[in-house]
C-alpha cells in the first residue's frame, strides 16, 4: 500500500461516513442545524467536504481546472439525499483514481493552494484527510443531536 492509498482510503472513508449520517433523515433533519454558532447541517458537511476533497486532490495536486464557490456551500439545502449520493458515486473514482495516479515525487512538490497558498503534497494530503475526519466528527455529533430531539 502506496502512501497515496493510504490518504485516498482516509479522505473517501470520511466522506462515506459523514454521507451515511443522512441515511433515513428527511429533507428537514437533512437540513437541520444545531442552534450554537457556526455549526452546519449534515447537508452541508457532505457537500463542503466533497467539494474540499474535489479541490485539493483534483485541482490542486490533479491539475484540473474545477470552480468552487466555496461560501456557497455553507447555504446548501436538500430535498433528499439523493444529489449527495450521486455526486458521491461521480467523484469518489475521480478521486481514487488521481491519487492512485500521483506520482511518489509529487508529494515533495509544492503546489499553490487557492486559500492556503503554498503547500506540499503531502501538507495537502494530510490537510484532506484531516479536514474530512473533522468533518466525520461534526456530523456524527449533528446527527445525534438531531436523533436525540426526535
Amino acid at each position: 500500500m502506496t502512501t497515496t492509498d493510504i490518504y485516498a482510503h482516509s479522505i473517501t472513508s470520511s466522506i462515506e461516513r459523514i454521507i451515511a449520517c443522512l441515511d433515513g433523515l428527511k429533507a428537514e433533519q437533512m437540513n437541520w442545524k444545531p442552534t450554537a454558532q457556526d455549526t452546519n447541517s449534515l447537508y452541508i458537511l457532505a457537500v463542503h467536504t466533497m467539494a474540499n476533497a474535489e479541490q485539493t486532490v483534483l485541482s490542486v495536486l490533479g491539475g484540473e481546472d474545477i470552480p468552487r464557490e466555496r461560501d456557497e456551500e455553507f447555504l446548501a439545502t436538500g430535498e433528499s439525499a439523493d444529489w449527495i449520493q450521486e455526486r458521491w458515486s461521480a467523484l469518489k473514482p475521480k478521486l481514487e483514481a488521481s491519487l492512485a495516479n500521483l506520482p511518489q515525487e509529487a508529494l515533495d512538490k509544492q503546489y499553490e493552494h487557492p486559500r492556503r497558498g503554498a503547500i506540499s503534497g503531502y501538507q495537502a494530503l494530510l490537510i484532506t484527510a484531516t479536514h474530512a475526519a473533522e468533518h466525520v466528527g461534526h456530523a456524527e455529533v449533528t446527527r445525534d443531536l438531531l436523533k436525540a430531539q426526535v
